[in-house]
């Protein structure tokens, strides 16, 4: 079966999905969910998110989260001022919190790797072999405004454009797989080494990329949250386009 795209060339709908394209995907896929589970794991010891370079227990957060038991749960005492009345302040912890996450540490730093590998890796093979021009670059006529419209119509109706388990994608997925593959995965993976003080030390320059050490861990969350929205459209257009024949798809090929 062949289809005529917008840019008018006939296309083999049953093509299927490269086997490079499936070992990353499944690589990416795995590593993703690994670390959303660890990365709420480490959340919960401290639910808060700052902007700049430092943040903790005594700074006004940008934003809160109501996260486990460290939620509104840190009483102090009286706090002692150093260097007269503007100076640093100290106050002692009167209740222990919930940290027992060194667990969760430890599995996000190693899976963290194996994202960054994967999508290295599918990011080159993609630019080398022209998957990237040839599948997810949209062309001009399929960026013109009535295609534009057409497809958010078609997919806000919950009828969206047939697939094939493979290329053609249609311009949304084509949007989707770019922001997620070349924006927000790579930025999660930059917010993530930017938290890492050795690696801080040894390239600066991550700090003025991320704007300080708490602006990369409020932007690694934000990036998670958008990341996890993606995975939920996701399996939700997967289900609507006949989730069986898009997973074997994904897995054995055609």
């Amino acid at each position: 079966m062949s289809a005529i795209p917008a840019h008018g060339v006939a296309i083999d709908l049953h093509r299927g999905h490269a086997i490079w394209v499936r070992v990353a995907h499944w690589f990416i896929v795995a590593s993703v969910l690994t670390l959303v589970f660890s990365g709420v794991a480490i959340l919960v010891a401290h639910p808060r998110l700052y902007w700049g370079q430092t943040g903790n227990s005594l700074t006004m957060p940008l934003i809160e989260l109501p996260l486990g038991p460290n939620y509104h749960n840190i009483p102090f005492g009286p706090a002692t001022h150093f260097f007269g009345p503007n100076g640093p302040v100290s106050q002692p912890r009167l209740r222990e919190v919930y940290n027992l996450n060194g667990w969760a540490r430890s599995l996000h730093f190693i899976v963290a790797w194996t994202l960054a590998f994967s999508l290295g890796a599918y990011l080159l093979v993609s630019l080398v072999s022209g998957h990237f021009t040839r599948w997810l670059l949209p062309s001009g006529a399929e960026l013109s405004p009535a295609n534009i419209s057409a497809d958010i119509r078609a997919h806000m109706s919950l009828r969206p454009p047939q697939t094939s388990g493979g290329p053609p994608y249609n311009l949304l997925q084509k949007l989707a797989y770019l922001g997620v593959a070349f924006v927000g995965l790579p930025v999660m993976v930059i917010t993530g080494l930017a938290m890492s003080p050795a690696f801080t030390a040894t390239f600066p320059i991550l700090m003025d990329i991320t704007g300080g050490y708490q602006s990369a861990r409020t932007i690694h969350f934000l990036m998670m949250c958008l990341i996890v929205v993606f995975l939920i459209v996701h399996l939700a257009m997967m289900a609507l386009t006949g989730f069986g024949r898009q997973l074997r798809a994904m897995t054995v090929g055609r």
